[in-house]
């Protein structure tokens, strides 16, 4: 799901296509999990040390040079359910749409969203070359059940990149339930082509060319042993 990074939104279309800013999207994620550790950070509340104990687990995974690239996947897999709510960030991608499904069609799609984000982020996690960066946690706005934690990436003359994490308190723990880059909501991007399919397909044409996207990622990057 990559486009242009202008500013202007793409127009809509009926083909599932890789969202605009997604490969910053991705390179900012990955920069922020590889080189955290290399930054600063503001007075820490509950929600931004959450972000970063996830940020520190997947640091730890990654330099771990015993696991195969397999095994690592997995545990990178699980460190990042454990803080992202994939449901919660399913439920607003789909919008109105949601409640029309039927609880296995839910089901069916929280899987298949999940793969679909999962897919692109982890494989560029496991090609990523880690180089100094500069992270700082800005800001962390928390607003009885809702926070959002504010980080600034870039180092020397590059201008920093803004990446705001949105978090959600459910069920006693703090989830990431979008991220917003540069002022682009991830969640709102899906939201905006998931809605252009539906209305001009069906629901089944937005799940078939979300598992056709997803044959294409496995068959070009098959998962290493």
């Amino acid at each position: 799901m990559g486009g242009g990074r202008g500013g202007n939104r793409p127009a809509p279309s009926q083909r599932l296509h890789a969202m605009p800013y997604e490969r910053l999207i991705l390179w900012v994620l990955v920069g922020s999990l590889l080189l955290a550790g290399h930054g600063t950070r503001a007075e820490a509340g509950e929600p931004l040390d959450k972000v970063r104990q996830t940020v520190d687990e997947v640091v730890t995974i990654l330099g771990n040079k015993a696991l195969q690239s397999q095994e690592r996947r997995v545990q990178i897999r699980h460190a990042v359910l454990q803080r992202f709510g994939f449901e919660e960030m399913t439920q607003r991608a789909l919008g109105p749409h949601w409640r029309t499904l039927t609880p296995p069609q839910q089901h069916e799609f929280v899987a298949l969203f999940t793969d679909l984000l999962e897919g692109s982020y982890l494989t560029r996690i496991e090609n990523a070359n880690a180089e100094p960066q500069s992270v700082r946690y800005t800001k962390e706005e928390i607003t009885t059940d809702q926070a959002a934690v504010h980080t600034a990436i870039g180092s020397g003359r590059d201008l920093p990149v803004t990446v705001e994490y949105r978090l959600l308190h459910k069920n006693g723990d703090w989830t990431v339930y979008d991220i917003v880059i540069e002022g682009v909501s991830l969640v709102n991007n899906y939201r905006t082509q998931f809605n252009t399919i539906i209305m001009k397909d069906s629901y089944t044409g937005l799940v078939k060319q979300m598992r056709l996207k997803l044959d294409q990622e496995h068959a070009v990057s098959p998962p290493k042993g």
